[in-house]
């Protein structure tokens, strides 16, 4: 059972992680609008200290965090993560192991500014796991982190679950994001990406596999 010290610990890391997720919306907001260049300044001080903040989070280098944070421009909105989850006739799930942490999720990442939600979740299939698919239906528009996931990014994140079905040939997934591709049962699942997915989003989708009538999950 979680000590009173350790809950307090995690509220208190949590406090600091809002702060500076909106520390640094805030300094990018007024770059975009600010006309003095003192202002300017400040607004980049800003940000740099939202970067400290999230590397005190997080252990990551705090120059590689004001890196990625320096990447956005304009007024500061939610990035987009969509996700395609597929079953088959036997309820296993489809997921592929990330290269970069050799852990397992549904294929998927970030929309690309061209794609339309529908085009950008059956893209990632489609190179992530080597099937062609299509859209069933959405079944949830979650927040990252009132989701849950680790481990936290300077960034809020709509994330995407798309219902998928496989529709046609399977090709060989893009060896640059992954390792393997599976179909897994629910109540033997490999190691999942803590920060692409979590069991109970994957029995959720289920849900919405045998009932696609049931509305949108929605944080």
């Amino acid at each position: 059972m979680p000590s009173a010290s350790s809950d307090r610990a995690t509220d208190a890391a949590e406090r600091v992680r809002r702060v500076a997720v909106e520390l640094a919306a805030l300094s990018q907001d007024g770059a975009t609008f600010a006309q003095d260049r003192y202002d300017q300044v400040r607004y980049a001080q800003a940000n740099r200290l939202a970067a400290e903040l999230f590397a005190v989070l997080t252990d990551r280098p705090a120059d590689d965090l004001h890196l990625e944070l320096g990447r956005d421009s304009g007024y500061a909105t939610p990035k987009v993560d969509v996700r395609g989850v597929l079953f088959d006739d036997d309820e296993r799930v489809l997921l592929m192991q990330e290269r970069s942490d050799g852990m397992w999720c549904p294929p998927g990442g970030w929309a690309d500014p061209l794609d339309t939600p529908r085009t950008a979740v059956l893209r990632e299939v489609r190179e992530e796991s080597g099937y062609e698919a299509e859209v069933v239906k959405l079944f949830a528009c979650w927040e990252r982190d009132v989701q849950g996931h680790t481990p936290p990014l300077p960034v809020a994140v709509f994330k995407l679950f798309f219902l998928c079905r496989a529709t046609g040939d399977v090709r060989p997934a893009q060896e640059l994001e992954t390792l393997d591709v599976g179909w897994f049962p629910l109540d033997a699942l490999p190691p999942l990406s803590p920060g692409r997915v979590t069991e109970r989003q994957l029995r959720r989708a289920l849900d919405h596999h045998r009932d696609p009538a049931l509305p949108v999950d929605l944080d």
